[in-house]
């Protein structure tokens, strides 16, 4: 096999092991217990892999980085204004949504619909702050508007298991209705993560600027026993804000 100007197999080293790939960090409290420092670590680990991502002509726009971690209970209780059932009675949502406004409300409405139709409850909405100074020029226009949908179990759910497949559901669900119907820029339409246990904060981003784009990261009340995070290196594929951190389960 010919492996051009890659070395010959020598030691624990064969060239047939060699391929393009993301960069990919996991760190954990061995005891589940939550705490910033995890997140923390978390995005140090994402600045260290920053060499498993790519960067375009544009210096500031990469393939995008993201961070899966748990839910923050008490962090969503100091910063939404409506109230919030127990820790796992709930689920959320993260969405990247159109900057059109009636776009993005016809959306919206769709949500908001299909929720109700599968005997899920809305609680509220929060829009997620971010610094788009970070951002390359490049990558600017493409930029959705993010925000968190919050929403509590109806009847028919007598644990988190059963809200955590409604939530499931009504994902892909949402993803059909949005489809069907149409809308207007439904294709800067995405839903990052769904869930009752895990949350994704993602962009088309570089490993650096993940935790500068998004306040929240920086909150010491934002708390987590894990973080997973990803920095991509897009081969064969172009860049965009979705198919960053392909992790939202």
């Amino acid at each position: 096999m010919n492996h051009g100007s890659l070395p010959p197999k020598q030691g624990l080293y064969d060239p047939v092991n060699e391929h393009d790939a993301c960069g990919v960090g996991f760190v954990a409290h061995i005891k589940g217990r939550k705490s910033h420092d995890i997140i923390q670590q978390g995005l140090t680990i994402l600045r260290r892999i920053e060499h498993r991502g790519a960067v375009g002509a544009d210096p500031k726009a990469g393939d995008g980085a993201g961070l899966l971690m748990q839910i923050p209970d008490d962090f969503f209780r100091a910063v939404v204004n409506f109230e919030l059932p127990p820790a796992g009675d709930y689920g959320v949502g993260m969405l990247f949504l159109p900057k059109d406004d009636s776009a993005r409300f016809a959306i919206e409405s769709a949500i908001i619909n299909t929720l109700e139709e599968e005997g899920l409850r809305l609680l509220g909405w929060r829009t997620v702050p971010v610094d788009s100074s970070v951002l390359g020029e490049s990558v600017v226009p493409t930029e959705p508007v993010i925000r968190q949908l919050f929403i509590a179990c109806g009847d028919g759910c007598d644990n988190q298991d059963d809200l955590e497949r409604k939530l499931f559901v009504l994902h892909k669900l949402i993803g059909i209705r949005v489809r069907e119907q149409q809308l207007d820029s439904s294709n800067c339409f995405y839903i990052p993560s769904m869930s009752s246990r895990t949350l994704v904060y993602k962009g088309l981003l570089l490993a650096n600027q993940l935790g500068n784009y998004y306040p929240d990261l920086g909150d010491e009340r934002l708390v987590s026993a894990l973080a997973l995070v990803h920095q991509r290196f897009s081969t064969n594929t172009f860049p965009t804000w979705d198919l960053a951190h392909p992790f939202r389960m």
